[in-house]
């Protein structure tokens, strides 16, 4: 199926994004599509993250225009922005779970946010999201400051799932893991996706990640993105691209 035929899920033309006078997006374009896993990669400094908030809300960028499910997030009425939120779900960085709420109260915060439903339906709900990231039914009552690391991350995961998005925004979900943990969760992640039919938009600096879950990636290099499968990335000139996919890790990891 070519790109014209496929359903353009976040759409990005001309977008620029600076921090403290620095420009880190140089008027980039992006088409991501129902249904597809991708990665953003770049070097330290380039805005990952930066891009990831831009497109759900969180920063306002200096100018373009970020379009989710063919809405315009920039110029949504609140009523709006609020009916195209309950359409995606964030995972952030180590999972930003509240310290102070049990696993289910953390999984509940959205259906809270966006819903009225009863509490009793909360804990099933609840319940069901931690057995779909493949964590024990006890985990509910217990505090984020009692779970490990790759526990946090699948509970942030199942708080990303409550309402059941079409839409799952990743930012460095194996960041911090041990091999063995991020493997496990990539597979997790690849699972998920096809079993819900996910669209993924995923912040990432691992190629492990990349090649277990991803069909395309964009690479932040010059505050531009450039766009395409691992194999056809593996073979663009600039340096850094050639250092990440074809340096001594890069090679380990494609090769394995």
């Amino acid at each position: 199926m070519s790109g014209a035929e496929k359903e353009t899920v976040i759409r990005l033309r001309g977008l620029v994004n600076s921090i403290g006078g620095k420009v880190l997006h140089d008027h980039i374009d992006l088409d991501v599509y129902r249904g597809e896993v991708i990665g953003i990669v770049g070097g330290s400094g380039t805005g990952k993250s930066v891009l990831m908030r831009s497109i759900i809300g969180l920063m306002r960028p200096v100018e373009g225009q970020v379009e989710l499910f063919g809405h315009d997030v920039l110029n949504a009425t609140e009523a709006n922005l609020r009916t195209l939120q309950m359409r995606f779900g964030v995972l952030f960085q180590e999972g930003a779970l509240f310290s102070s709420q049990s696993v289910a109260e953390n999984i509940q915060v959205p259906l809270r946010e966006y819903t009225k439903m009863s509490q009793e339906l909360m804990n099933e709900i609840a319940a069901m999201k931690l057995s779909m990231v493949g964590l024990p039914g006890d985990t509910a009552q217990k505090r984020p400051s009692e779970l490990s690391g790759g526990m946090k991350k699948r509970a942030g995961l199942a708080r990303a799932l409550a309402l059941d998005p079409e839409l799952v925004f990743l930012d460095e979900p194996t960041s911090g893991l041990d091999p063995i943990s991020a493997s496990l969760f990539d597979v997790l992640v690849h699972d998920l996706q096809k079993s819900l039919n996910l669209t993924v938009f995923m912040v990432t600096h691992d190629i492990d990640t990349l090649k277990a879950t991803t069909d395309r990636v964009a690479v932040l290099v010059n505050k531009k993105l450039k766009v395409g499968t691992i194999d056809s990335l593996r073979n663009d000139p600039d340096p850094w691209i050639q250092e990440y996919f074809s340096g001594a890790r890069g090679r380990a990891a494609l090769a394995s």
